[in-house]
C-alpha cells in the first residue's frame, strides 16, 4: 500500500467501522462498544498511516495508537467514568492528526485522482466523526448536553447515537430525534452543520476546477516540447 491506493482501504474501513458499531449496538450488550476502539486505532493505522511517509513527526504520532490501545484494556478495570475522559481525549487527538494527514494529502497534491476523491470522502467522514467525539464528551462533562439521550450512560453506550447525530448534523439531514439542549453543544452543532456544507462546496470548486485547468497544462507542456 502507498500514498497512491491507501484512501480505497481507508474508506472501506470506516465504513466497516461504523456498520460495526452500529451493529454492536442492535445485536449485543454495551460494553461491546469497548472493542470498537481498537478497531478505530487499527483502521486508521493501517489505512492511512501504514502509507510510506517519511515525515518523523507522523512517525513519531505513532505513540498515539499505542496510548489508545494502552487505555482501552486498563478501561476493562477502571470503570469510574472519569478515568475514561483522557481516553477520549487521546482518540480525538489521534482523529485530528489523521484527518490533518489526510488533507494534506488530499488538499495539497495538485492533481485530481480516484485516490484523492476517495480521500475527500474519507476526511468528510473523518470530520463527522471527529464531531461525535466532541459530543460525547460534552454529554460526558454535561450530563444533559442533548435532548433525546439517556442520561447516566457510559461513553461507548453514549458513541454509536452521537456518532449517528453527527452525521445528521454534517450534511443538514435534521430529523430532529436528538437535539442539544446547551448554549455550547447549539454552538458545536451548528458549527459542523457550516463546516460540512462549506467543505462539500470548497471540495467540488477545486475538483472542477483542476479538471478544467489540467487539459491546459497539458497542452502547454505538449507546446513546450515542440
Amino acid at each position: 500500500m502507498s500514498q497512491q491506493d491507501n484512501f480505497i482501504f481507508l474508506i472501506v474501513a470506516l465504513v466497516m467501522l461504523l456498520a460495526g458499531m452500529a451493529l454492536a449496538q442492535q445485536f449485543f450488550a454495551g460494553e461491546m462498544q469497548r472493542l470498537m476502539q481498537s478497531a478505530t486505532v487499527v483502521t486508521l493505522l493501517v489505512a492511512v498511516w501504514g502509507a510510506h511517509d517519511k515525515n518523523y513527526i507522523f512517525r513519531r504520532g505513532l505513540v498515539f495508537p499505542v496510548v489508545i490501545i494502552l487505555t482501552s484494556l486498563a478501561s476493562y478495570y477502571l470503570e469510574s467514568i472519569d478515568k475514561l475522559f483522557l481516553q477520549l481525549f487521546i482518540m480525538l487527538l489521534f482523529f485530528l492528526i489523521t484527518a490533518k494527514k489526510t488533507a494534506t494529502q488530499v488538499l495539497f497534491s495538485g492533481s485530481v485522482t480516484w485516490n484523492n476523491i476517495l480521500g475527500s470522502i474519507c476526511l468528510y467522514l473523518l470530520m463527522a466523526m471527529i464531531w461525535g467525539l466532541l459530543y460525547t464528551l460534552m454529554q460526558l462533562f454535561a450530563g444533559s448536553a442533548f435532548n433525546g439521550i439517556e442520561a447516566d450512560l457510559q461513553w461507548y453506550e453514549l458513541l454509536p447515537d452521537l456518532m449517528y447525530f453527527s452525521f445528521v448534523t454534517i450534511t443538514t439531514l435534521g430529523f430532529g430525534d436528538i437535539s442539544p439542549s446547551t448554549p455550547i453543544t447549539q454552538f458545536l452543532v451548528y458549527m459542523e452543520a457550516i463546516v460540512g456544507q462549506f467543505y462539500l462546496a470548497i471540495l467540488v470548486a477545486s475538483l472542477v476546477g483542476a479538471r478544467m485547468t489540467a487539459p491546459h497544462s497539458h497542452r502547454e507542456q505538449n507546446n513546450d516540447r515542440s
